[in-house]
């Protein structure tokens, strides 16, 4: 352990951390800090709580500040091989654990757990136990330790094994499987992530559907929890930090900007935000969006679809080809249906935070449909930001419905037809019944802000303990 550091009373571990090096022309470092619901709440418990947060180095940049020995304060970056990273990350993590949880999988052809599975297995292990390492070394006498998602699910036990003095919590991010679909899954590997997890003193979801899942995950395949407990904290979005963000000159320059793109006096907005991740369903949205315009031609030259889709996991052929499905069936529909005067799909695909949050002012309905999502923030963001109210359209295998489906137009995420016709009752919605549902779906997004997300994860930690 370095010199200069104290053995910390709190850890965080992720795949992803706080900050991101790159490396300047003249060769120096350049660090950017992220933001996000952990970073906001480890800032809660402020500067001086002695909190560590435990990183990967991702890129170039990262692994030259680590080989120099260049940290940002409270943060501990580990230089993994590249290649095990790799193997870890996308040709596990991202391509088989991502894939079971969201059920993303073509069945008749995929998955095939063969000899090349097996091989970066062995890497998921081996970028698994480089955590769990690191964090033993680094955390004080009965420190109180938060792993986060799927990337890290054996860390838990490794990290029980090697300090069992630790108070240990994981947290999913994703939705969790229900059995029959997680036991594709080789019977070994079910296993060992089951067991892995279940080092932990405590294991928190976004929601009670995917604790449950779990729970019965773990009762069909190792006989149950055992003395884990079990929590549930639905992220919330940050109501403070959003509009003040929203009414800045940057996002005013961007609203008007987009203003001139859609055109035309009174025309109306749907409006999507979403990377061009396989579980979106953005080209099922597309097709709502077009299925709307041919059975209500009235809305045709009167709405346009703001379709924000930013590249996500380009390394892998199966996102370059969902991201170019995307922009292909967009073209579509303008060929289709588009005028002089009247774009029907106006699709950007570089990601701006500030044109985000510009749209989500603009928006008269926002289309969250993704076939599955741990929670979507989306959802809660949008009624929070919205100028003059929106209509959700909402699927209701989104995390967030379990929170926001009262007062959202739910639909079955595979139902072109029904997400449709909900997009037309929230372009029909009266303006006043769209006013309360905005002021509720804002109340309920905002009931647990990150800050008191990531406390109420500690204290429960603490005093499962």
């Amino acid at each position: 352990m370095p010199a200069e550091r104290s053995a910390a009373p709190i850890l965080v571990a992720s795949n992803r951390g706080p900050v991101t090096y790159s490396v300047r022309q003249d060769g120096t470092l350049d660090a950017r800090r992220g933001g996000g619901g952990l970073v906001s709440g480890l800032s809660a418990i402020g500067p001086d709580a002695g909190a560590l947060w435990v990183c990967a180095a991702l890129g170039d940049g990262d692994r030259v500040a680590v080989r120099r020995g260049v940290s940002e304060r409270g943060v501990r970056m580990l230089d993994i091989d590249a290649e095990v990273h790799a193997d870890a990350y996308n040709g596990i993590a991202n391509s088989v654990l991502w894939f079971v949880h969201h059920m993303l999988y073509q069945t008749p052809l995929e998955p095939s757990f063969d000899r090349e599975f097996r091989r970066q297995w062995a890497s998921y292990e081996r970028y698994n136990r480089a955590f769990a390492e690191a964090l033993a070394a680094e955390a004080a006498p009965g420190a109180a330790v938060l792993v986060q998602d799927y990337h890290l699910a054996l860390v838990p036990g490794m990290l029980r094994a090697l300090r069992d003095d630790l108070r240990i919590g994981h947290f999913s991010h994703t939705p969790w499987a229900p059995p029959e679909y997680f036991r594709m899954l080789p019977d070994d590997i079910a296993e060992q992530l089951l067991r892995g997890l279940l080092g932990a003193d405590r294991l928190a979801f976004l929601t009670r559907r995917w604790a449950d899942a779990f729970t019965a995950c773990c009762d069909a395949v190792v006989g149950g929890v055992g003395a884990t407990r079990i929590g549930v904290h639905g992220l919330g979005a940050d109501a403070e930090f959003l509009r003040e963000r929203a009414h800045r000159d940057d996002v005013a320059e961007r609203a008007a900007a987009l203003r001139e793109q859609i055109g035309g006096s009174g025309r109306k907005t749907v409006v999507r935000v979403d990377r061009t991740e396989l579980s979106k369903n953005i080209v099922r949205g597309l097709r709502a969006y077009e299925t709307l315009l041919e059975d209500h031609p009235e809305w045709r030259e009167r709405v346009v679809h703001l379709a924000f889709a930013y590249p996500s996991r380009q390394d892998l052929a199966v996102y370059r080809d969902y991201t170019a499905e995307v922009a292909r069936v967009a073209d579509e529909v303008n060929s289709r249906f588009g005028t002089p005067g009247w774009t029907p799909v106006i699709l950007h695909v570089e990601d701006d935070f500030a044109r985000s949050l510009a749209a989500y002012r603009l928006a008269d309905v926002a289309l969250v449909n993704p076939i599955r999502d741990g929670m979507n923030l989306v959802a809660k963001e949008v009624p929070v930001v919205s100028d003059e109210g929106c209509a959700l359209v909402l699927s209701r295998e989104a995390g967030a419905f379990e929170e926001l489906g009262e007062d959202a137009l739910a639909v079955n995420p595979y139902d072109v037809v029904g997400t449709a016709a909900a997009l037309h009752e929230g372009l029909t919605m009266p303006e006043k019944e769209r006013t309360r549902r905005t002021e509720r779906l804002a109340a309920a997004a905002t009931a647990l802000p990150p800050e008191r997300w990531f406390l109420d994860q500690l204290d429960a930690l603490e005093a499962s303990s």
